[in-house]
């Protein structure tokens, strides 16, 4: 069970965030539903995305960095036959190849989808939340920018293609009034007061694949929706994400927004029963664990380095945090003192905390943990 100190209790809360909403907005309500200002979430979704969103509450969002970094499972449509600006549904559609969406088999399909699945480098959507120069590429791109990132290597264990459906959509392209009329088209609608230019709308095909991708941190399906379609010369864009998996933690452990926020107004007051993972059964989950002496934890509360963890491996530093060679403390009373990691001092291996949830705590005291 979640310890309740200062603020509220401490732990991980999985969320299926539902669609039209931000993932800053899911902090913003989780906030109201537990009444507190520590929440922070561990990998953003879309508005347009579903699924699995992990949030951390008080000492727990210590937590989130390590959780950003694990590989994530997604069933997403991509829509092969026309290409957008930002690579997604949401973005303006800026090319369609009718005719190459008619002459391309499914065997094509496959193959390039299997030349998207291992090791590969990756362009991310220009929209996305890299930062360039300290401010978001998605900031620049709706500043007017033209924004060129940088490829990067990524890994996709599975790019699963389980339908293929043949269908017609609307293609949506902003044209003059004489085009229009030369072409023989019917102007569909204007923007805001200007009779020029004017959306002119047909219908164009295009295939629908339903996929499962599970992936490495860092890696957009949005851009794999673009790559393939670049690859089969009919341009590609996303039009459903969901999330379905983050590290070991699933879509079954997830709760609905709706009825968490239907349970606060009703109680007119924070929840202090939410699907709450405890601090410590969250970081016995994540880490390698490792049971201190009382003399041991209260030396680590305290920034001391004691005995290396295991058999004294050094792990590498990673460029993003890591659950490798990552020890979880705790103290003879069960309670999470500290995150451990062995390193090299003055030619000997010591465990030293990288991360104290119980700051200059004496646990003397404290009692064995009964069985």
């Amino acid at each position: 069970m979640a310890k309740t100190k200062g603020d509220g209790p401490s732990g991980l809360v999985v969320i299926d965030k539902p669609e039209g909403i931000t993932s800053h907005d899911v902090v913003s309500k989780l906030r109201w539903i537990a009444g507190t200002r520590r929440v922070g979430h561990a990998g953003t979704l879309d508005p347009a995305a579903t699924g699995v969103l992990i949030l951390g509450l008080n000492k727990a969002t210590k937590l989130l960095t390590y959780l950003v970094g694990q590989d994530k499972t997604y069933q997403a449509t991509i829509q092969l036959g026309i290409s957008t600006e930002t690579d997604d549904a949401q973005g303006r559609q800026t090319g369609t190849c009718p005719e190459a969406v008619e002459a391309l088999t499914e065997q094509r399909i496959l193959e390039a989808v299997a030349s998207l699945t291992g090791d590969i480098m990756q362009v991310p959507s220009a929209v996305s939340a890299i930062k360039v120069n300290g401010i978001r590429s998605y900031t620049r791109v709706r500043g007017g920018e033209q924004v060129e990132l940088a490829a990067r290597p990524v890994r996709v264990n599975e790019f699963t293609v389980h339908s293929i459906q043949h269908t017609m959509t609307s293609w949506c392209v902003l044209v003059s009034q004489q085009e229009l009329a030369e072409a023989g088209i019917d102007a569909a609608g204007t923007h805001g007061e200007l009779s020029d230019p004017t959306t002119a709308i047909t219908s164009v095909p295009v295939i629908n694949c339903e996929v499962t991708v599970s992936c490495s941190s860092g890696t957009y399906i949005r851009a794999l929706a673009r790559d393939l379609g670049q690859m089969l010369g009919t341009g590609g864009h996303l039009i459903r994400l969901r999330r379905t998996r983050v590290g070991e933690t699933t879509l079954a452990d997830a709760a609905a927004l709706p009825e968490l926020l239907e349970r606060r107004q009703t109680a007119g007051q924070p929840l202090t029963d939410m699907p709450l993972l405890s601090l410590e059964e969250a970081a016995r989950r994540l880490f390698k664990v490792r049971e201190l002496s009382a003399q041991q934890a209260t030396d680590v509360s305290f920034g001391r380095r004691i005995s290396p963890n295991g058999d004294g491996t050094v792990t590498p530093r990673q460029a993003h945090a890591s659950t490798e060679g990552v020890y979880a403390a705790f103290a003879p009373d069960g309670t999470l003192v500290a995150l451990l990691e062995n390193l090299k001092q003055r030619g000997s291996v010591v465990a030293a905390p990288t991360l104290v949830f119980e700051a200059g705590t004496d646990f003397s005291g404290a009692l064995e943990k009964s069985s």
